[in-house]
């Protein structure tokens, strides 16, 4: 390998040759290894899985030429790590922020309001836990990430670095090129703002209850009778509905039950439900009767338990969501959820 010149600012490295650590000398295994973890921290930074994916390859293509002058002044995973935070700062740049509608600042909508959409919005997107790395699943849930959106990219850097990746302040400094004492500003400033508007970390659990997963059952059961009333009464009272692109989003129970009555075009035994995960939380690809008998995609629904109650429903319609998950793409005439174990 050569020396390459490359700023301090970008990888926190020297551009002095130095011996190569073993774990640099076989990129392949190398992008095998972080591949999951960088996704996540990319994600966590951009909102979108697509725009992940590219900054991550952007950083293993940095991290290949600056390789020569890496001097093990610390891991590889943290020189990773400052590569792909500041290749995620140059992509963010000039970039709008990627909301859900609860955050365009509108207020909640009535079932049978019209429905706009507005597909010239860069709106959040749900990722994969195949994907990447969910070992704090509170880091990667949605709500936390939607929250993660309103913040400066910087704070939101400062933010995952020292709250989600644990480093020093003197670590996220270097990474960064800056201060001490500008990290912990800006830190401060991160957690008022996420204070302020109620968009904080909550905590997820690791694992589903057994009466979680009877919750789940009986929503896939519901929404196939299209049982309106059963649906209702597992949403928590003040649960939340929303549904990018659909500027909308509607609050309250009974609410979201008209909107379901009213507005989804699915009767009984139209709309069958495939499990997956998205986020650290539990998800469905939900299908719609097409007048062959076929089930085709409709949308993907993430869900936000509250015990043994959903508090929050991220519908999402955007095309190509169903391939990301790895959920087939027809389900045949005849498909009865049911009889799927």
């Amino acid at each position: 390998m050569t020396t390459t010149t490359i700023s301090t600012e970008e990888t926190g490295v020297t551009t002095r040759e130095s011996t190569t650590p073993d774990e640099l000398e076989d990129f392949d295994t190398l992008t095998s290894r972080y591949q999951r973890e960088l996704l996540a921290h990319c994600y966590r930074m951009s909102g979108s899985v697509h725009e992940a994916e590219d900054l991550v390859q952007e950083t293993f293509l940095r991290a290949w030429k600056a390789s020569a002058g890496f001097q093990g002044r610390s891991s590889v995973r943290t020189w990773l790590y400052r590569i792909a935070t500041n290749v995620c700062l140059t992509n963010l740049e000039g970039r709008p922020r990627r909301p859900l509608p609860t955050g365009l600042g509108t207020a909640d909508s009535q079932a049978g309001d019209a429905l706009e959409v507005d597909q010239e919005v860069a709106w959040l997107q749900p990722v994969p836990d195949a994907a990447v790395v969910v070992e704090e699943r509170d880091t990667i849930r949605l709500a936390f990430v939607a929250a993660l959106q309103h913040l400066p990219a910087r704070q939101r850097a400062v933010l995952i670095m020292r709250d989600v990746l644990r480093w020093s302040a003197a670590e996220t400094a270097a990474s960064l090129d800056t201060t001490v004492a500008a990290v912990n500003s800006a830190l401060q400033r991160a957690h008022a703002q996420m204070q302020e508007r109620g968009l904080t970390e909550d905590t997820v659990v690791e694992e589903l209850t057994p009466e979680q997963e009877g919750l789940l059952s009986r929503y896939v059961e519901a929404f196939w009778r299209k049982d309106i009333e059963a649906i209702v009464a597992m949403l928590r009272a003040d649960a939340v509905w929303e549904m990018p692109p659909f500027t909308g989003w509607y609050l309250g129970a009974e609410n979201i039950g008209r909107l379901i009555d009213g507005q989804c075009p699915g009767g009984t035994h139209d709309m069958p439900m495939v499990r997956t995960t998205a986020n650290g939380q539990p998800a469905f690809g939900l299908y719609m009767r097409q007048p062959d008998g076929t089930f085709r995609p409709f949308h993907l629904q993430v869900l936000d338990l509250d015990g043994t109650r959903v508090r929050h429903v991220g519908a999402f319609f955007e095309e190509g969501t169903f391939e990301r998950f790895g959920l087939p793409a027809m389900l045949p005439a005849g498909y009865d959820p049911a009889t799927v174990s």
